[in-house]
């Protein structure tokens, strides 16, 4: 298909496929897959044989139909070293010609004899081969061809279909040297092969142009009469002979666009198909009104078929019948007695020409291809395996079958793969054109019986189809309830069946069963084909949705894993919440209620950026880090500043990660909230979070005058604590943004909303937690929504001890007298020594090594499990536990504090740090 040249094209990766190395670049896709192919072939690229046949028809159709375009393109190429060939559907190269004849007798056999077989799996990457293989139009430059004999070749090839089937019958092909190429050639090539087409059409057509001469004859008939003075204005007619019969689907004369013919050619077909004369009005898109025609023809070979013209006209179209069956003799010299004379302006033209048989194909196979249009919009609205299987079914039926049955794996139903789904079936869909449908019930396991066309599908990985059902077959008698049960469908008219597995990305997920019984006509292989493209796309979206519910599964699995199961006993608040996750996946919302030391708590919501499993493990961690900050003691804008510096240095690590792909942390919102129930005071700070909603006893609800900070993730930027202090018996209200922002909703109206849902200061937490759910969530939430409901308390203050002294360590032995007669007041006797030990050494470190001011504290909170000691001063300098030596005179003070109480630790505050130390009551 070419001549000897220079090298061109991508040799050196070609030389690099052919020693083993893996190509990624600089080699075009169909090129590389062909010599994936020709290697799995065990071709050689030195090989010079190929194929020959003797036996090709040098007289068929295609032959035929090629011949005048081939010479139209050798007179096209004259004098130049172009190679122009065609070939058949197997590769066999058919007719060959060349701009130059002399290249006929200085090129080898392989390159100017018709009769080589050029098919990829013999002459591997080339022209014809490949355009067979990808089946359209492709361009092989010299060393992408994988034969050495073509290297310096180019080739441009293009698949010569049937207009009828659609399917390929054969290959025209450009070869030339690489010099000759122009982006014209894919042009000319493709415009030839419709040429080639057309011509086959008109070969295969013989019967219709033998109807159409006798329809131009009878409108000649009718025109000589209405030349007589009957006023019909006709199109032009469409002369006689091989010029006129290019095209026997014109409208004529009616000035429509393309679009509008389409909408008559339709109409016409399906008029064509009916086999009976009519008439149907069609209005087309601009408000024009056409009158379709049918009439019966036959043709002088004894041919009967369908004429359908358009009338067009202001008013009524008229009815006018051709004498379209020509009687003997000569032609009549006035229209027939039946004829209706048009109204005046009327203009007829001819649509299509065509036999019944054949049009009933055309419109089967337009219905199908519709069916496959829509089925693609309609099948895979959403990623739940149920409702697609549902879409299977109500896509087929009543189109395609009268009853459609979908059988799945519980696996498959949770986002598994079935170890053996042929055993695991369960009914997931049962639908019909009647209510009473025979078959089994959603949710009953189907036992399939062997040699069933069930079992065949399933291993066979085809659909097979059962065009009649026969009562007696053995996988019907074989077992006695499936016979029974076949009876029962057979009793509702069901008599022909289609079954096919449900096969995607090499997993069996199921199988679909569709059943004929309204329409008397069986099941044929076009239906099957149908059946086994929609379900071919149904089972690709089932395992979409599959694929989706495992990973939403897993994600909701390890963020609910990662939440708080329980909350802590705390007395600080009474507290309540929700977590609602979004239906197209999990997000990265969470929420924690953290005791601090001092009787406070924490409270936290965040929302990490994305979804899925990626914004889940990050969730976690952040909540982990966030906990372990809190126990630190950290004033809410320092922990914020340490999860934003955590963020940034996860999300370099996410960057520096090459299997982490492009799934980066983006960023986090946060809110940090610690309550103070001793001085019901509240501090806060937030991360481009929401700031949380406070209702008063009163029933008044606001929202905190709160400074917005960065999102984490950013660096660098500070965050700002805000405090205030709340009235008894208050309710905070934190939540993540799920609750108030969608797409559908204002922010500023859905705030609103949620002030109404909380006006309510009488309910409790858990009943003010589901009134906001009730009122706010979306019925589909598109993201999550994280809910925490805190109603504060006030430890009273006669559960409260509080002395302040000088740093004087006279003063330490009037401290534990104080402390000693206040837990006598609240009945704690028993801890008195260890009290007097712990707040001994305590105080008379903050005296030695602080500062004032030097304050003692004792706390009782409400829940009478532990009594917390406080001793602050005004140093920076936190003390440190170890293990003193024999020989050391003193660190042993915080030794003995760790052993008194079952807690202890050191906050930092604005004038200094306070050393706490909790016993247990119990212990007492």
């Amino acid at each position: 298909m070419g001549v000897t040249g220079e090298q061109i094209g991508p040799a050196r990766s070609r030389e690099r496929f052919l020693v083993g190395e893996w190509i990624e670049s600089g080699v075009r896709g169909p090129i590389l897959d062909s010599w994936l192919r020709c290697r799995l072939l065990g071709l050689s690229p030195d090989q010079t044989e190929l194929p020959y046949r003797d036996d090709f028809d040098t007289d068929s159709r295609l032959v035929r139909a090629a011949s005048p375009v081939l010479d139209q393109l050798q007179s096209r190429f004259s004098g130049s070293r172009m190679n122009i060939s065609v070939a058949d559907a197997n590769g066999t190269v058919l007719q060959r010609r060349f701009g130059d004849p002399s290249l006929a007798r200085s090129l080898p056999p392989i390159q100017r004899v018709p009769g080589f077989v050029f098919a990829e799996r013999y002459a591997g990457t080339n022209g014809i081969g490949l355009a067979l293989a990808e089946r359209s139009l492709i361009r092989v430059y010299g060393a992408e061809h994988f034969a050495e004999r073509a290297q310096s070749n180019a080739c441009c090839a293009v698949p010569i279909r049937d207009q009828l089937s659609g399917q390929i019958v054969g290959v025209l092909c450009f070869g030339y040297p690489h010099s000759y190429e122009r982006p014209s050639l894919s042009v000319l090539v493709g415009r030839a092969a419709q040429t080639i087409e057309r011509r086959l059409m008109e070969e295969g057509s013989a019967r219709e142009r033998g109807l159409l001469r006798t329809y131009l004859d009878a409108e000649r008939r009718a025109r000589t009469a209405g030349a007589a003075g009957d006023g019909l204005r006709l199109g032009p007619a469409v002369p006689a002979g091989p010029a006129g019969l290019d095209r026997l689907d014109e409208v004529v004369d009616l000035r429509l666009d393309p679009h509008d013919q389409t909408i008559l050619k339709e109409k016409a077909t399906e008029l064509i198909s009916s086999a009976r004369p009519g008439a149907v009005d069609v209005v087309l898109p601009h408000g024009r009104e056409v009158t379709l025609l049918s009439h019966p023809v036959t043709s002088p070979s004894g041919v009967a078929g369908i004429v359908v013209e358009a009338v067009l006209s202001g008013g009524t179209p008229p009815v006018h019948h051709l004498p379209l069956s020509p009687p003997p003799g000569p032609p009549p010299a006035e229209a027939p007695a039946d004829s209706a004379a048009p109204r005046p302006g009327a203009v007829r033209g001819l649509v299509l020409v065509g036999e019944p048989e054949v049009g009933k194909y055309a419109v089967e196979a337009r219905r199908r291809l519709e069916l496959l249009a829509e089925a693609s919009s309609r099948i895979g609205t959403t990623l739940d395996v149920s409702r697609t299987a549902w879409e299977l079914a109500e896509i087929a039926v009543p189109r395609l079958a009268d009853y459609v049955t979908v059988d799945l794996p519980e696996a498959v139903l949770r986002g598994d793969e079935s170890a053996h789904p042929e055993a695991e079936l369960h009914r997931a869909v049962r639908h019909g054109l009647r209510a009473d449908s025979p078959f089994f019930p959603v949710g009953k396991h189907v036992e399939l019986q062997s040699g069933s066309p069930h079992m065949r599908a399933l291993a066979e990985g085809q659909a097979v189809l059962e065009a009649e059902f026969d009562p007696a077959a053995g996988w019907i008698t074989a077992n006695p309830a499936h016979a029974r049960h076949a009876r029962r469908i057979m009793a509702h008219g069901v008599h022909s069946l289609i079954v096919v597995p449900l096969l995607a990305r090499g997993v069996l997920l199921g199988i679909a069963s569709f059943y004929r019984a309204q329409d008397p006509a069986p099941f044929g292989d076009d239906d099957a084909r149908l059946a086994q493209e929609l379900t071919a796309r149904a089972a690709l979206c089932i395992d979409n949705a599959r694929r989706y519910t495992r990973e939403h599964t897993l994600a909701l699995t390890l963020q609910r894993s990662l939440l708080p199961r329980a909350l802590p006993e705390q007395g600080a608040v009474e507290v309540a919440h929700r977590y609602l996750p979004a239906e197209s996946g999990v997000g990265g919302d969470w929420f924690d209620v953290i005791p601090l030391s001092g009787t406070r708590v924490a409270l936290l919501v965040g929302d990490v950026v994305g979804h899925g499993l990626h914004a889940a493990a990050t969730m976690g961690r952040l909540r982990t880090a966030a906990r372990n900050f809190a126990e630190l003691e950290l004033a809410p804008d320092e922990l914020l500043t340490h999860l934003d510096n955590l963020l940034v240095r996860l999300d370099r690590e996410e960057a520096d990660d090459e299997l982490a792909g492009s799934t980066g942390i983006v960023g986090a919102t946060c809110l940090y909230v610690i309550y103070d129930p001793t001085s019901r005071r509240c501090t806060m700070a937030r991360a481009g979070h929401l700031p949380p909603a406070l209702v008063d006893p009163d029933g008044t609800v606001s929202f905190a005058d709160l400074p917005t900070g960065p999102p984490l993730g950013l660096g660098g930027l500070p965050f700002e604590t805000a405090e205030i202090e709340l009235p008894p018996d208050s309710t905070l209200i934190l939540y993540t943004d799920g609750l108030v922002e969608d797409r559908h909703r204002d922010i500023d109206v859905a705030l609103d909303r949620l002030s109404h849902a909380l006006a309510h200061p009488d309910r409790p937490p858990e009943d003010t937690c589901q009134a906001v759910m009730d009122a706010m969530a979306p019925e589909h939430p598109t993201d999550d929504i994280a809910l925490l409901v805190a109603r504060t308390h006030t430890l009273p203050s006669d559960r409260i001890a509080v002395w302040d002294l000088p740093a004087d360590p006279a003063r330490v032995g009037d401290i534990r007298a104080a402390a000693t007669r206040r837990l006598a007041d609240w009945g704690l006797d028993e801890l008195a020594f260890a009290t007097e030990l712990m707040l001994s050494e305590l105080v008379t470190n903050a005296v030695r090594y602080g500062g004032e001011p030097i304050q003692v504290r004792l706390l009782r909170p409400v829940d009478d499990r532990v009594l917390i000691c406080e001793v602050s001063d005004g140093s920076s300098t936190a003390p440190h536990l170890r293990r003193a030596a024999n020989t050391d005179e003193g660190g042993r003070g915080l030794f003995l504090v760790a052993q008194l109480s079952q807690a202890w630790g050191t906050r930092y505050t604005s004038r200094g740090k306070v050393i706490w130390a909790e016993c247990s009551l119990d212990a007492a």
